[in-house]
């Protein structure tokens, strides 16, 4: 299965859609999307609803661009996560711990 990311900018905050499959062949694909939002640009909310498949390298990735983005002090990012399976592995790895993980889209855009 391949992977897709669709980008929403707002004055407030940036939304990645990703769909798919997060892995070893298209992590590199989603450091290079997600690299494009600077700090400074606010919150950077990454959606994972459709995510069917998150490996290391694509978690890996995320917490290389939650320390870019934090690098200001200003910027942040934001993880949705709905599957119970991706919650865990959050947990099982205590990035949880590190991640702003929101419940729904609309929870984690809430009072932007």
């Amino acid at each position: 299965m391949s992977m897709h990311v669709e980008v929403t900018r707002r004055p407030t905050h940036v939304v990645a859609h990703v769909q798919g499959e997060v892995d070893l062949a298209t992590a590199p694909e989603l450091r290079t999307i997600l690299a494009e939002f600077a700090p400074g640009e606010g919150v950077v909310v990454v959606d994972l609803t459709d995510v069917a498949f998150l490996d290391s390298s694509g978690l890996s990735v995320l917490v290389e661009v939650h320390q870019h983005l934090a690098s200001d002090g200003l910027s942040s990012l934001r993880l949705v996560v709905t599957r119970p399976t991706m919650r865990r592995l959050l947990e099982a790895t205590g990035l949880i711990e590190i991640f702003d993980v929101r419940p729904s889209l609309e929870d984690a855009v809430r009072g932007l």
